[in-house]
């Protein structure tokens, strides 16, 4: 079994910052992808960055330049800096991995950190 576990979520105003931080634990052989995708009221589930085990990134358009996903593979963690924070960017923000369990790949997700830009 694998457990994703973020922290880091929170109340930011505009224009503010907030990190977040998502480990992987259990067993498995190790981690091919990690990202971030988030979830605001009434609407579905959003990618808003991934990396690969190689450092390879991809941003959702509204995260490009504001959003900075990076990876600790040696802690098998992800990370997700928000800068320049808008109220559209409340959500809640779910950690995604996939894993390579030496037989198959699996996907996970964590259990959503909240993340609320107002002021």
């Amino acid at each position: 079994q694998v457990h994703l576990v973020e922290s880091g979520g929170g109340l930011a105003q505009p224009g503010g910052s907030l990190r977040l931080s998502c480990a992987a634990s259990g067993r498995f052989f190790e981690i091919n992808n990690m990202g971030w995708y988030r979830q605001a009221p009434g609407k579905e589930r959003e990618l808003v960055a991934t990396i690969t085990k190689r450092g390879r990134t991809n941003y959702a358009d509204f995260a490009e330049g504001r959003f900075t996903i990076s990876n600790d593979n040696a802690k098998n963690t992800v990370y997700l800096q928000m800068d320049s924070l808008k109220p559209e960017d409340t959500a809640v923000y779910y950690c995604n991995a996939d894993v390579n369990l030496a037989m198959s790949n699996q996907d996970y997700w964590g259990q959503g950190t909240q993340v609320t830009v107002s002021s």
